[in-house]
């Protein structure tokens, strides 16, 4: 079984899970996803979102694929450029971080580690610009399959929380803390994630 991550594009957006390819929770303000589900538009707002950060800011996200089979994937980007971020009663997110938005293990291949590749994954991309740290508001009251991700897997992959909330606490990642340790980034990606058990049932797609 071999395993491959492929950086988002539009090339391939529509590996993503058909409802998420049409969900635009994060990348609309409330309003705006009203209005574009009234429309039926949200599948071109969420390509127009995808290809403007990827012009404005660069990569946004990245696919997991299991023998050429789309099976996960996860998106972030500067806070910024999230629309949504300003809703949650504990945004702000902090002005070092990039905000990781949601992530998705389809069933078939959930309890295999995707969940922790694809957070890996980002973190290197991340890392590799400069960016110290990832933060992601985690649903405390997390029952099913959303947007919004579980704080139970965002603490399982590392994530500590900075600011606590009964339902949707912000949880941190430090990257700083690996490069300081002056290893190559993949070792340090090992020691700060690797050993840590990711839930990727929590991770099915909404």
């Amino acid at each position: 079984m071999s395993r491959r991550i492929a950086h988002v594009t539009l090339d391939n957006l529509d590996d993503i899970p058909v409802r998420c390819r049409r969900c635009v929770f994060w990348e609309l303000d409330p309003v705006g996803a009203d209005r574009a589900h009234a429309a039926g538009t949200t599948e071109l707002e969420k390509e127009a979102w995808v290809s403007a950060v990827l012009l404005d800011w660069g990569s946004c996200g990245c696919i997991a694929y299991v023998d050429d089979v789309p099976a996960g994937y996860v998106l972030y980007a500067a806070p910024a450029l999230v629309p949504r971020s300003v809703a949650f009663p504990t945004s702000p997110v902090s002005a070092d971080a990039v905000l990781l938005m949601v992530a998705h293990v389809l069933p078939d291949f959930a309890d295999g580690g995707l969940g922790r590749m694809l957070v890996q994954n980002a973190a290197k991309d991340l890392m590799r610009r400069g960016v110290k740290a990832i933060e992601a508001f985690g649903s405390a009251e997390w029952s099913a399959p959303a947007c919004v991700l579980p704080v139970d897997f965002l603490l399982s992959v590392g994530f500590k929380t900075v600011r606590p909330h009964p339902r949707f606490p912000r949880l941190r990642l430090e990257l700083k803390t690996a490069l300081s340790w002056r290893e190559d980034v993949e070792v340090a990606l090992e020691r700060l994630l690797g050993s840590l058990p990711a839930r990727d049932r929590a991770l099915r797609p909404i």
